[in-house]
């Protein structure tokens, strides 16, 4: 780079490298070398919101793509999309996920299938679950072994209580192919607890606590299977570390109130 300092690709090199060792500062100072007249600007200010978001600036993050918005360009819509979904802000991320689609001309092309994926979250998120399966659903059909697809809709079908053994066939077959994931093993724990499989909900939701141990969610789920168990003092205590680690109200007073009662027609808070 000192004796070509214009070399596009050498600056994302070592963007990368000092991004994998978490020296954020001076990755995004290699990104922001890439000039605006190059054809990888676009990618490069993608590259610095994402790390703005790691570092959790998020400020930061939403004013870059809120400026490149105008250039219209998909990549962009679906990136604002991806912000708004990750803070939680549903309706807008749907929003801009439908300008991506129609930036599309309306239809969803093999490179974009996730966005079939990531629109079913947002409505699922948003009570709209009769359109949240339809994308998840088609969202399969473009890749039928994505882990994270099979997961998300086989969770979403066992905490409604729907279709629960094509539910379980997707969810092992997610856990085949991420054997490592918390959350995927903890849907496989929860879709066994949905069909009073108590003991074997247990063995597996222990794993789950192991490889995600402070995740409230999961603490919440083993909890409930230890109670069925008779495991009582065990299910307390992982209510406990779950209320400590929550900070959604709802899932916090719904585990208050089985401190008190235990297991009666409580429902544990989905993640």
């Amino acid at each position: 780079l000192f004796i070509y300092p214009d070399l596009i690709d050498t600056k994302f090199m070592l963007a990368e490298i000092n991004a994998d060792h978490k020296q954020y500062d001076a990755a995004i100072d290699y990104y922001k070398a890439i000039p605006s007249s190059s054809e990888d600007y676009v990618k490069a200010q993608h590259a610095i919101a994402e790390l703005y978001m790691e570092t959790n600036d998020s400020d930061k993050a939403f004013s870059i793509l809120k400026k490149l918005e105008s250039r219209g360009d998909i990549e962009t819509l679906i990136k604002i999309g991806d912000f708004h979904r990750k803070q939680s802000n549903f309706g807008l991320a749907l929003k801009s996920y439908d300008k991506a689609v129609k930036a599309l001309d309306g239809t969803i092309p093999d490179a974009y299938w996730h966005l079939h994926y990531v629109r079913g979250i947002a409505y699922e998120q948003t009570n709209n679950w009769a359109r949240a399966e339809e994308e998840l659903k088609t969202a399969l059909t473009f890749r039928p072994n994505n882990p994270f697809v099979l997961n998300y809709l086989g969770y979403a079908w066992a905490d409604k209580g729907l279709n629960l053994d094509e539910s379980m066939d997707m969810i092992k077959k997610a856990v085949d192919l991420r054997p490592s994931d918390g959350y995927i093993t903890d849907s496989l724990g929860w879709v066994l607890y949905r069909t009073e499989r108590y003991k074997e909900a247990v063995s597996v939701l222990e794993r789950a606590v192991e490889l995600m141990p402070y995740d409230p969610t999961i603490n919440d789920h083993l909890g409930d299977a230890y109670w069925k168990v008779g495991r009582k003092l065990e299910a307390k205590f992982q209510w406990e570390r779950a209320k400590n680690h929550s900070d959604k109200d709802d899932q916090i007073q719904a585990i208050k109130q089985k401190l008190v009662s235990g297991l009666s027609d409580h429902k544990t808070a989905a993640r």
